[in-house]
């Protein structure tokens, strides 16, 4: 939560980002998620618990449902019941591959804390395609395995806190995509 309250709370509030943030978190599957309400304290944008088919605005954040994989597909968030077991679950990467297929060169990915290797093979896909890569810095996360993990694969663009990437995110999209 230290991660995305510092991220949230440094994007700039005044200013139309154009992008749409996407949360697919490790959650309990028994156990009814409260990340709207927290991530709400810290953004002006509207934040929304992922339905399936919801059309991804800008400018808008959506969080995935507990006992869910989730893909982008054409704009939208399509939900999928887990058909693996715990512990065996790769959703960050399931849903980077979606984002790369679909986005290709405009597909952003952030690595955020966490433990394990989850997100390292999606990231992979979506600078496969082109797409920008970001990884927390280790040493800043409360949780170090992931950051390390799509570091030490060599596809990462940006190696920053969480407090810096907002800024570097708006840099970019505002040079590549005007």
């Amino acid at each position: 939560l230290k991660a995305f309250e510092e991220f949230f709370s440094n994007i700039p509030k005044d200013k139309f980002t154009g992008m749409a943030f996407i949360i697919v978190q490790h959650l309990a599957p028994d156990h009814k998620s409260i990340l709207n309400e927290l991530i709400k304290r810290y953004t002006s944008m509207q934040v929304f618990e992922v339905t399936d088919g919801v059309l991804v605005k800008p400018d808008c954040i959506y969080i995935i449902k507990p006992n869910c994989d989730m893909a982008y597909m054409n704009g939208k968030l399509m939900l999928f019941d887990i058909d693996s077991p715990k512990g065996k679950r790769l959703s960050i990467d399931f849903f980077f591959r979606s984002l790369a297929q679909d986005l290709k060169q405009r597909a952003i990915c952030i690595i955020l804390s966490g433990t394990g290797s989850d997100g390292t093979l999606g990231a992979k896909s979506v600078k496969d395609e082109g797409g920008m890569v970001i990884a927390q810095k280790p040493e800043s996360a409360d949780y170090d395995g992931m950051p390390q993990s799509v570091i030490a694969s060599g596809v990462v663009d940006y190696v920053l806190t969480p407090y810096e990437m907002p800024m570097q995110l708006v840099s970019y999209v505002g040079h590549s995509y005007v």
